[in-house]
């Protein structure tokens, strides 16, 4: 049954890029998943497996130039199931992670105006973790949600504990506690979500994003392993990024969960994170003020105070040090891994004779 585009999320900021391009003569399909080599897009007569062009490849300088899930492409149809993406639509917002131990960075989605960050309360619960996910959103112009799932997993007085530290530590984003298994907060979570829209789940992995999505769209989509007695974990099992359509219109996208977040050039996002920290940094002694022992360190002294978070404010550093190290040049890269190489060959040199 034919579509209107604007049940996938089309809008007037792609409506004029298309034009600035001179696409009118290919399909406007939105990428709603992703394997191996491989995409599958949807547009208003229907869904296509989708691969992309030789010289697309050819000209692509990384992989931020190849389509990912939520994207707008101009595609032509080859026949009733398949199409070739002939261009990438620019994007309006993207979301993105350090691939580890690789300079390159990972894309997870793009065209997204929410993001649920979900941490089950269990022993998935962590601030900082919240904290990494809020820069990359941030540095995407991504509205960051924070869900706190699997409440029926912990005591009332635990709970209640655990939602007044998130909701102090975060005092300016949505926070909102959720069981999928009894669909605690689901209503809540649903209020969120408007047609149109379009909104990426992010977390760990066994956090329950496939459970909550599953609830939201009323039925067992996506696969799920049973909930094991001795950790109260699903067993992850979602391997690919999809999109997902919900009976009020909005949008969701379900991401295999992230082991770990590391960070690109996210500046902009962590200023955001951070901006009490940002906002002290100024008024510092020192412009280059590392706010370690530097006298008259403004940051110091309201950690003294007790009125900035010490285990925040180390976060904060570790993240800016991530971001740093992924902003510098291979060459550059290579001299620091060298000189701390060096540092600790001497260091165990320096054990052996006992001189230390």
């Amino acid at each position: 049954m034919p579509i209107k585009l604007e049940e996938l999320g089309y809008d007037s900021f792609f409506e004029s890029n298309r034009k600035a391009l001179g696409l009118d003569n290919y399909s406007m399909s939105r990428v709603i998943a992703e394997y191996r080599g491989a995409y599958r897009v949807k547009n208003a007569a229907g869904e296509y497996l989708a691969e992309v062009t030789g010289k697309q490849m050819f000209d692509a300088q990384s992989r931020e130039d190849y389509p990912a899930v939520g994207d707008w492409v101009a595609t032509t149809e080859l026949d009733p199931e398949r199409a070739v993406i002939n261009r990438v639509l620019p994007r309006k917002t993207l979301l993105k992670r350090k691939y580890s131990g690789r300079s390159e960075a990972q894309v997870i989605a793009s065209n997204i105006d929410v993001a649920f960050i979900i941490e089950s309360v269990d022993r998935d619960y962590n601030l900082n973790r919240f904290e990494r996910y809020l820069a990359i959103a941030n540095d995407g112009d991504i509205k960051p949600v924070l869900v706190l799932n699997k409440i029926d997993l912990i005591s009332e007085p635990e709970l209640d504990s655990k939602a007044s530290h998130t909701k102090k530590r975060f005092a300016n984003i949505d926070v909102i506690l959720t069981s999928a298994i009894h669909s605690d907060g689901l209503d809540d979570l649903a209020a969120h979500i408007l047609k149109g829209k379009t909104y990426c789940l992010l977390g760990s992995s066994g956090v329950g994003k496939s459970s909550i999505i599953n609830r939201l769209l009323e039925r067992d989509v996506i696969k799920t392993d049973a909930i094991s007695h001795h950790t109260g974990k699903g067993k992850h099992t979602t391997t690919a990024r999809e999109m997902y359509f919900l009976e009020n219109g909005g949008i969701l996208i379900d991401n295999p969960g992230m082991r770990e977040i590391g960070m690109t050039d996210s500046d902009t996002g962590i200023e955001d994170v951070f901006d009490d920290i940002a906002a002290l940094s100024g008024d510092c002694r020192f412009r280059d003020c590392t706010h370690t022992h530097e006298p008259g360190c403004v940051v110091r002294e309201a950690i003294e105070r007790g009125e900035l978070d010490e285990e925040r404010f180390n976060n904060y550093v570790r993240l800016q040090k991530e971001t740093e190290y992924y902003e510098m040049t291979e060459l550059e890269k290579r001299t620091k891994d060298r000189q701390q190489g060096r540092f600790i060959k001497n260091w165990k040199k320096q054990q052996k004779k006992g001189d230390y």
